[in-house]
């Protein structure tokens, strides 16, 4: 049985699975058909699927086990909050710098008071666009917080987390977000496979020794991909070793290059610590 995958393919599949069917989770964005079909629809996509299926070229996607979708849902769900709150607190910092000209920065807008935006002294209508940013703010950080606990809770007894957290820039929160989004590690054949999923590869078209365009830069898990170029922005202030080898990068390419080789380093160094089940070693990934 092929199952498309879609947003919301979680209840189809696991139904059909209860059931006793075999499902394969097609991967739409690996899937091309031909431009020139004068009829296409569901049901003529329904067919070409069984047929790629039938002749063993179905692209799949990975069905990710029922019982850590829940977990890897949370720690995207506590991404998405902190997003959230970020932009409430830009927004304080905005009206702050209109208001008055001066800057105050994240953390003293993440513990401002009612009491305090009232010695402000501003405009009625300003003070209640400030309190409600506030108060917003104050609440997504109080969900942040309980997801951080429920997420801690999850992952802090599995040996995988504390292996990733012995990589440089690597804390709690990016080790549990490395490894809910990568999920069994055997389903990589190769570290390429993974560095290529966690988009740290390049994706070129050539010919004859030419760029002849770019491919897909985006097919792979955005969620690793921000876990790594976090991780490199960490590890390149307090790895001597990681540094060192930003800075080489940086001296012929630049700055985003520089940090984006880094990150290829991390995720290869991340998918031999995951496979291998061993420590992160500095001289095995730097030399």
């Amino acid at each position: 049985m092929v199952v498309e995958s879609t947003y919301n393919w979680y209840w189809l599949v696991d139904g059909l699975m209860d059931t006793g069917y075999r499902v394969h989770l097609a991967h739409p964005a690996a899937i091309r058909k031909y431009d020139g079909l004068k009829h296409s629809g569901d049901f003529a996509d329904a067919a070409y699927l069984a047929q790629l299926l039938r002749l063993g070229l179905l692209p799949e996607g990975y069905v990710y086990p029922r019982e850590e979708r829940g977990a890897r849902d949370l720690a995207r769900k506590r991404m998405q909050l902190v997003r959230y709150r970020t932009a409430q607190i830009l927004s304080i910092e905005g009206i702050l710098m209109r208001q008055t000209g001066s800057r105050i920065n994240g953390e003293a807008v993440k513990r401002l008071t009612a009491g305090q935006v009232d010695e402000f002294a501003f405009a009625p209508d300003v003070a209640l666009a400030v309190e409600a940013n506030r108060a917003v703010s104050q609440a997504l950080g109080q969900q942040i917080e309980a997801l951080e606990k429920r997420l801690r809770e999850r992952v802090s007894l599995r040996a995988e987390y504390h292996l990733l957290r012995t990589v440089p820039g690597i804390g709690d929160t990016l080790a549990t977000t490395i490894m809910l989004e990568t999920g069994s590690i055997s389903r990589f054949a190769q570290v390429g496979n993974f560095s290529s999923y966690c988009r740290c590869v390049d994706s070129l078209r050539e010919s004859n020794g030419r760029k002849k365009g770019e491919g897909n830069t985006r097919n792979g898990n955005k969620y690793l991909a921000w876990a790594f170029v976090e991780a490199a922005n960490f590890a390149m202030r307090y790895c001597p070793q990681a540094r060192n080898f930003y800075d080489r990068k940086k001296s012929r390419t630049n700055r985003v290059l520089a940090i984006k080789a880094l990150a290829h380093k991390l995720a290869r160094a991340c998918y031999h610590v995951l496979r291998d089940q061993k420590p992160f070693d500095v001289h095995l990934c730097f030399g």
